[in-house]
């Protein structure tokens, strides 16, 4: 019988079309918790992009979490693996803690990556998945056992500050690219 992890990369796995992923893990902070994993599958969802996922931030819990826990996703333009490295931080640094809810924005407060400015990350749901591959994803053998994954998108801080003030919905009706670390700040 498969385990949990193998049940959510086999999933991973059929929405890849046949790209082998690389595999990164983050020790534990967390007393009782496995490690994070960053599952990194280059050139998704097309040539010069990058697709991270993580693994174990559903392994905590958190009173939000009511029908399903989540996984960070993050998809770039970019072949940097800071990107994924930097959700695989957030999940295993702020897992417990952090219900990691649409319009969550999250600070680092240092540029994520050397190629761009951006210092956060805006939650929202996954724009490279249909909703079937990334919401209600059985993993356990117990039928409550699901995992939803979740977009984290980079922001400037200004941008970050935007969704704040403004909301999500303000912030995602601007004119930006989602996939485009380099571009400018939309506000």
């Amino acid at each position: 019988m498969p385990s949990r992890a193998e049940r959510y990369l086999n999933h991973l796995d059929g929405l890849a079309d046949d790209v082998e992923p690389d595999f990164y893990r983050l020790d534990s902070t967390k007393d009782g918790l496995a490690d994070i994993t960053a599952i990194v599958y280059h050139d998704l969802p097309e040539p010069g992009h990058l697709i991270g996922v993580t693994y174990g931030l559903s392994l905590s819990e958190h009173p939000d979490w009511r029908h399903g826990k989540p996984e960070l996703s993050i998809c770039v333009q970019s072949q940097d693996v800071a990107w994924a490295l930097a959700i695989a931080h957030l999940a295993e640094s702020l897992r417990g803690d952090c219900p990691f809810d649409y319009g969550a924005t999250i600070d680092l407060g240092e540029p994520v990556s050397d190629e761009s400015a951006m210092t956060g990350f805006v939650v929202f749901a996954p724009v490279v998945l249909d909703r079937e591959d990334y919401e209600h994803i059985p993993v356990g053998n117990d039928p409550e056992d699901v995992v939803t994954i979740v977009g984290c998108y980079p922001v400037h801080d200004t941008e970050r500050r935007f969704v704040q003030e403004h909301g999500l919905e303000a912030f995602w009706g601007l004119d930006w690219d989602p996939y485009d670390v380099t571009r400018p700040p939309a506000v």
